[in-house]
């Protein structure tokens, strides 16, 4: 019987896809794809606009620029190796054990090889887009500075290409071994936890080395203790670490061809391991994960917490409330991401108290003020960003149960309001907690406290009402993975609205804040009169807009809900 071709076997898959973007256009999605390539193209314009005005300064250095260079482009594409093997480890799980067409495809006559290939280029093109995409401006802004030329388009593509397909190999390699392990369901679970708690430890990695003394040779007490650091952490081992080899012999006009030999060889002997792999353990781990995890939840402890704390709901209430929080914790790729969310507020901190503000002088006092101040907006992005991943997906990953849900005598009222207050009361401790201990650090006086800790539980609101309003207004029913869903449409559009709020709330507080400054400065006591009053008014205004508007829309498109 002749075998289907390679092509044959990814055919359903690229059908599927531009069947649903004939659908999307068909619907009226030429202006979401517009935006999209509008919103991709202005962050590609800034990634690329910051490296090059830094490579610019770098290449000045005639002696340390190449070595500056070399070593932020190592250190770029070392985390883009391990976001790549951290991404890999989830996304071949899914691909090569749990997709839909599996059932298909085994049962079909496909040869092994050509079905680990298929699949491991689909793994391939979900966990790397992303950061292809980004090492595009990059690239570029290497190749501008240094006048690669045309020619080094090719060239660049040629050394990205096996350093893309290494962790790709590699994550697929681990992800077989553990199914054969644990149940495929089991090893999910398993995976979300050490994915993101060693994302949380390479982040808590990269700031306590402080790739910032990079910038500042003269903190260093010689030209050679500058050198040793420009020189470490290296390795000849690492795959990021050929691929800035090449590019940078390419780019002083030197090629090194070893470099690229090293990145495509090693790459063809993984895929050539992993296929034999793969046709020895794949049967017996596809068995495997057709069973179902054991699942060890009682929930009495938390059951008989949160009853008494809610008992003076009503029961309807009551029980929604209970029903979201359990389904919580009893989804590991949700409450396992509070790793990766405690690292960023650790680091989020340590950032804060390692700004070089001289206290207690008052060109200090205005540094001080302002960075207390503009905190309230990157700690409204942080909370928005958070929002995305957890208030977002809330209406989302109800799925066909809605139709449960409008049918029954329930309020649709209470399911919105649960939802809200169940993602809303962890949010604004989170707030309070970044808000108030960086004003500690930064020893901001009580107008400035009081002012940043109510605006930040005005804003919390908001963000937590915008969240739930545009998940319910773009839901995606039909999504098998809650973290795709913040990456849709209704998630661009709902995180450019939560920037449009934080930047119209920040620009109604200024005045307030100015006068503030002002009085301080001058030595004049701190007056809260009326003009200051407005300027608060128009801000609480904004944020009580951004809170009732959003959950009335939100609720009307749920009572309007089809199945």
């Amino acid at each position: 019987m002749r075998q289907p071709s390679l092509w044959h076997v990814l055919q359903p898959k690229w059908r599927t896809a531009l069947q649903r973007m004939r659908e999307e256009r068909s619907r009226g999605g030429s202006g979401k794809l517009l935006l999209l390539v509008t919103v991709g193209l202005l962050f590609w314009v800034g990634v690329y606009g910051v490296l090059y005005v830094i490579l610019k300064h770098v290449r000045g250095a005639e002696e340390l620029g190449p070595f500056l260079a070399a070593k932020i482009l190592g250190l770029v594409l070392l985390s883009f190796v391990t976001i790549l093997v951290l991404s890999n480890l989830i996304t071949a799980l899914s691909s090569f054990f749990l997709a839909k067409d599996l059932d298909l495809l085994v049962s079909a006559p496909v040869d092994w090889l050509r079905l680990y290939l298929a699949k491991l280029g689909e793994t391939l093109l979900h966990s790397s887009w992303m950061v292809a995409l980004m090492a595009v401006p990059i690239l570029t802004a290497y190749g501008v500075i240094y006048r690669g030329g045309v020619l080094f388009v090719p060239y660049a593509v040629l050394t990205i290409v096996p350093m893309l397909v290494l962790p790709a190999v590699a994550g697929s390699a681990i992800t077989l071994i553990l199914v054969n392990v644990f149940p495929a369901r089991r090893t999910r679970d398993l995976l979300s936890i050490i994915a993101l708690g060693a994302a949380a430890g390479l982040i808590l990695l990269l700031r306590l080395i402080r790739p910032e003394r990079l910038a500042r040779p003269e903190g260093f007490r010689n030209l050679l203790d500058f050198l040793a650091v420009l020189r470490t952490p290296t390795s000849p081992f690492l795959p990021s670490e050929w691929a800035t080899n090449a590019i940078m012999s390419y780019l002083r006009g030197s090629p090194d061809p070893l470099p690229l030999m090293l990145l495509w060889t090693t790459a063809a002997a993984l895929v050539t391991i992993g296929a034999m792999l793969h046709r020895r353990l794949f049967a017996q781990g596809f068995t495997k994960a057709q069973e179902g995890a054991e699942r060890f939840v009682r929930g009495r402890l938390l059951r008989r917490t949160a009853g008494w704390v809610l008992k003076p709901l009503p029961v309807a209430k009551r029980e929604f409330v209970l029903k979201d929080i359990r389904l919580f914790f009893r989804d590991t790729t949700q409450w396992s991401q509070l790793i990766l969310l405690a690292a960023l507020v650790v680091v989020y901190l340590f950032n804060i108290n390692a700004l070089p503000l001289h206290r207690g002088e008052p060109v200090g006092f205005f540094y001080v003020t302002l960075v207390s101040f503009l905190n309230l907006g990157l700690a409204g992005f942080v909370l928005a960003s958070i929002a995305a991943r957890f208030i977002f997906p809330a209406v989302s990953l109800e799925g066909r149960q809605m139709w449960l849900l409008r049918s029954s005598p329930l309020d649709l009222r209470a399911l919105l309001w649960s939802k809200y207050w169940v993602g809303t009361v962890p949010l604004l401790v989170l707030a309070l907690l970044l808000t108030g201990l960086t004003n500690v650090l930064l020893e901001v006086g009580p107008f400035m406290m009081v002012m940043g800790l109510v605006t930040i539980c005005g804003l919390t609101f908001a963000i937590a009402a915008l969240a739930l309003g545009f998940g319910a207004l773009y839901p995606q029913f039909e999504t098998e993975n809650a973290a795709q869903i913040p990456t849709s449409f209704g998630g661009l559009v709902y995180m450019m609205t939560t920037i449009a709020l934080l930047a119209a709330v920040i620009v109604a507080l200024w005045q307030a804040v100015y006068a503030y400054v002002r009085a301080v400065y001058v030595g004049e006591p701190v007056v809260v009169d009326g003009w200051m009053i407005f300027w608060f008014a128009v801000a609480a205004v904004i944020c009580a807009a951004a809170t009732a508007i959003p959950l009335r829309i939100g609720l009307r498109k749920m009572e309007s809900f089809e199945f």
